[in-house]
């Protein structure tokens, strides 16, 4: 089994009068998940005035996670009270790796952090890690022309970034990035 990142996209179409309902039990969802193995993060895109669909991505770090939140008899059991709020076919779609996060301009917006807080985490998690790699491949790479010691450092930073070092900062202060 795959070890890349997963982005589980559900649509819902929700009954009419039912969407205060619907909406508790999605804040409930997100409590239940935040505390999930493998959990990354749980993002709701609400519908546009006069629309019933609900949009939600879930984020999991591996299919294997995916896959025991979707057989859990957590999910089973909200399932079944989620059911009478809901009308019609339920679109699931698993992405894996990095593809939900590129996504073409005019789509929808997940709701984000506010711009200021995303940029302190990235530079809490991209300072120590780009000392980290300039020390080490400074040091082997002496010599070496600065084009190619810039390459090498960046062949380094961007997949400990983006594999280990900001899924780590984002659920360090993920309680943080959700507040005002």
């Amino acid at each position: 089994m795959t070890h890349d990142p997963v982005s589980m996209v559900v649509r819902r179409r929700v009954r009419a009068g039912h969407e205060a309902e619907f909406e508790s039990l999605v804040s409930e969802l997100v409590r239940l998940l935040t505390d999930w193995p493998g959990h990354r993060g749980t993002g709701v895109i609400r519908p546009l005035p006069g629309q019933m669909e609900y949009l939600m991505v879930v984020r999991f770090d591996d299919a294997e996670q995916a896959a025991a939140w979707e057989t859990s008899p957590q999910r089973r059991e909200w399932l079944s009270r989620l059911e009478p709020h809901i009308t019609g076919e339920v679109s699931i779609e698993q992405q894996p790796g990095l593809e939900f996060w590129f996504t073409p301009p005019g789509s929808p917006v997940l709701m984000q952090p506010r711009r200021w807080k995303m940029v302190l985490v990235t530079l809490l998690a991209l300072y120590p890690t780009s000392l980290l790699v300039s020390v080490l491949v400074g040091a082997a790479l002496t010599g070496t022309a600065l084009p190619l010691r810039a390459l090498a450092q960046v062949l380094l930073i961007v997949p400990t970034m983006t594999y280990l070092v900001m899924p780590l900062a984002t659920r360090v202060f993920q309680v943080w990035l959700r507040g005002e």
